[in-house]
């Protein structure tokens, strides 16, 4: 909360000054184009305006003005001062990164409480602004305390940016895409495809396959991909089972086909894609104003794991974490209260999970449970209730005690925090894709980056 005082117009003396220092954030840039309307390329950060090959990211001049009103209004003369006239000249530019240096003084004094101000901004690499300010001064000394607004996120995604900066750079994934036979799941694999993530090949019916490139006017795109005619779901994921021993593929890829079905030919036995430890979903969240990707596990295909589900559970979020760049991923497993309690089995598992870890049954990250999921996120809420260590309020990886608990905390991260989700079942000889129909064109793009990611990681060890 902010407290200001304005000053009135009979205090103002002739000289009086007063100076700000503002930081100029690429997210300003986005805000600033939200409430002007103003969507120049040359002034957001990740665009090129002027087709020079790198981005501009300059702050508009508009801004920079709104910053010398900054001052104006909360320091000189302060607030209950009104515009009545304004003159700047733009003689130079700021960029996002740049400090500005905000200055005004008082010039003259004129009838009605008019008060003229020369004003300026100057940056790193000198003057950007200069002009002055007319504006009706305050009558009376006022005290303003506990001045706020509501806070703002940008709901940019730049973890999952940068993931697929680092994806786009790797072989292409060859993977199998089970039944693409619906416009978005073709045209999830061929905006991967474009991307060079995935080398898709589509496994399922071909005249449906046609059908959906049709209804989502691609049909000239998917003209060089190789389809395997199986028109059968359950027979398309046996097929794709089969090409992955054959080495045919390095990832799956789910299409418009029932979960279950994939899932039955993935772990048949003999024939499926089973390793020494049980499959997990892994959802890799990029979520506005956290700082760092979260992950989110098991929402997807393991209902009520035991103790030992839940083992590797923990296992393949390590290290699908560690692939993405987190060295030593901090685990928090979670359950409805922070400490063991008999009555609630979730705290034993977790309980055990962390002292499995300590004894190296568990590698690669610092696992600690059981956490409320208040006191694994946030550190003030860890402080409250005195807990310690490197996890709490720190937590990359979110356990959840069982399917409904994490499907409900990754879907509200989701739709009410804005989040973006790439989703990816570990624990099976090659990486699975698994998408929704209600996922997002960025959402599908990042799990196949994820899966990229993984096969390199799994490549190289």
């Amino acid at each position: 909360m902010t407290s200001l005082t304005g000053t009135p117009y009979d205090d103002l003396v002739l000289g009086q000054e007063a100076e700000v220092s503002r930081l100029c954030r690429a997210e300003d840039l986005i805000v600033f184009a939200h409430a002007s309307g103003n969507l120049n390329p040359m002034h957001l950060a990740e665009l090129d305006g002027d087709g020079d090959g790198r981005p501009e990211a300059i702050v508009p001049a508009a801004l920079v003005a709104a910053m010398i009103s900054g001052v104006v209004g909360n320091r000189l003369p302060g607030p209950g001062s009104l515009y009545l006239e304004e003159s700047l000249r733009f003689v130079g530019r700021a960029q996002a990164g740049d400090t500005l240096r905000l200055r005004v003084r008082v010039t003259e004094k004129c009838a009605d409480r008019a008060v003229r101000l020369s004003v300026s901004a100057d940056g790193p690499a000198g003057r950007v602004a200069e002009g002055t300010v007319t504006v009706r001064a305050p009558d009376a000394r006022r005290r303003f305390d506990d001045i706020e607004v509501p806070g703002l996120v940008v709901q940019a995604h730049r973890h999952f940016d940068a993931l697929l900066a680092r994806a786009e750079t790797l072989p292409a994934l060859p993977t199998l895409v089970i039944c693409p036979e619906s416009p978005d799941a073709v045209l999830g694999a061929l905006r991967a495809r474009d991307h060079g993530l995935i080398l898709p090949i589509f496994v399922g019916a071909p005249d449906k396959i046609a059908a959906a490139a049709a209804a989502a006017h691609v049909q000239a795109d998917i003209a060089g991909i190789e389809i395997v005619a199986v028109p059968d779901p359950a027979a398309a994921a046996q097929r794709a089972v089969a090409m992955v021993h054959q080495g045919r593929g390095l990832a799956l890829m789910k299409g418009h086909v029932h979960t279950d079905q994939m899932m039955h030919a993935i772990l048949q036995d003999p024939g499926g894609l089973r390793t020494g430890r049980r499959l997990s979903h892994v959802f890799v969240m990029d979520v506005p104003g956290v700082d760092h990707l979260l992950f989110v596990t098991d929402a997807a295909i393991n209902i009520a794991p035991d103790l030992v589900c839940k083992q590797s559970i923990v296992q393949n979020a390590i290290d699908l974490a560690r692939s993405l760049g987190v060295d030593t991923p901090k685990v928090g497993i979670l359950s409805a209260v922070e400490t063991v309690t008999a009555s609630i089995p979730s705290t034993l598992d977790a309980a055990i999970l962390s002292k499995m870890a300590e004894r190296g049954q568990i590698t690669g990250g610092v696992v600690d449970g059981p956490l409320a999921l208040d006191n694994a996120v946030d550190l003030g809420a860890a402080r409250v209730k005195g807990l310690t260590g490197l996890v709490a309020g720190r937590a990359d990886i979110l356990v959840a005690p069982n399917l409904e608990a994490g499907n409900m905390i990754a879907k509200e991260l989701t739709f009410l925090a804005h989040a973006e989700a790439a989703g990816v079942v570990m624990g099976a000889q090659v990486p699975i894709i698994l998408t929704s129909r209600a996922d997002s064109d960025d959402a599908r793009l990042a799990s196949c980056a994820v899966a990229t990611l993984w096969a390199e990681h799994v490549r190289c060890r």
